[in-house]
């Protein structure tokens, strides 16, 4: 027992706070479960998002591969833009998960999922999970490409998790801003047209597609602050034999981490709003 009065005892007190953290797991595994079995229903999402990376290594790759000095010194181009590809795949898949939430609200599970128990942030990670399983997918058609057309891919274990945790931290960060533009938008005429705007502009300036070495001085600066840019930096390191981070692998991962946990700090405020 514990010999301040009034207070809990010590096991007490850590079972209380065990609980807590099981309650909050399970609220944000809950969530993307029945996020992912979307995903199950529905199988020809990822095969109809599958055809966009393919085209980009297939046509765009094969061309530009024939252009000198496109790519870093140490990389063929079809490598340096496989990571690129992986990330962009990546990118437009979580953008537009926003809209699944103005369905969710139009369709009254939004309402749900407020009066539950469970805490706003919880619900907004476990969506940015989903994202990942989504983002995983996209990851395993560009994989498969890549060996086809002949990519020294980097097949160690340990590089493929890492990969897999930047992948998690891409589609969850970008998913979780897309859900911010949802709370602020609430429309899906508006939500599209929005996302499409922000595609491009986050794809082309970052180093998905050419170095930042080709960058005029202002696209450089902008890309340094685009989380596209430390993803695909990321990605080059571990998903390719003769990859190397420009910036630190550590501090790819730091500066997405960062990014996501402040995002998703502004979502879990916002969120409620979308059902007023």
């Amino acid at each position: 027992m514990s010999d301040v009065p009034g207070t809990l005892p010590a096991s007490t007190a850590d079972r209380t706070f065990g609980a807590r953290i099981g309650d909050y797991a399970t609220s944000v595994f809950g969530v993307a479960a029945a996020e992912a079995q979307k995903l199950a229903h529905d199988p020809w999402e990822v095969a109809m998002r599958a055809i966009q990376p393919v085209l980009w290594l297939l046509l765009f790759g094969e061309v530009m591969a024939r252009v000198r000095g496109i790519s870093s010194d140490n990389l063929g181009y079809l490598d340096f833009l496989s990571a690129g590809i992986l990330a962009q795949s990546v990118l437009f898949v979580a953008i537009f998960y926003g809209i699944s939430a103005i369905w969710e609200r139009d369709l009254g599970v939004l309402h749900r999922y407020l009066v539950s128990p469970a805490p706003r942030s919880a619900l907004v990670i476990g969506k940015a999970l989903s994202a990942s399983v989504r983002g995983l997918a996209q990851a395993v058609v560009v994989y498969v490409t890549a060996l086809v057309i002949g990519v020294e891919l980097n097949l160690n274990p340990v590089a493929m998790l890492g990969v897999v945790a930047l992948i998690a931290l891409g589609s969850g960060l970008f998913s979780t801003l897309s859900l911010i533009i949802a709370c602020l938008v609430k429309t899906r005429e508006r939500f599209m047209g929005i996302g499409q705007v922000m595609t491009m502009p986050i794809f082309f300036a970052s180093n998905a597609i050419y170095p930042l070495d080709l960058m005029p001085p202002w696209l450089r600066v902008v890309a340094r602050f685009n989380p596209l840019t430390y993803e695909v930096d990321g990605l080059r390191s571990l998903m390719l034999r003769g990859g190397a981070s420009v910036f630190g692998l550590p501090n790819d991962f730091l500066v997405l981490a960062v990014i996501f946990a402040a995002l998703v700090a502004i979502a879990a405020r916002m969120y409620p709003r979308m059902a007023v």
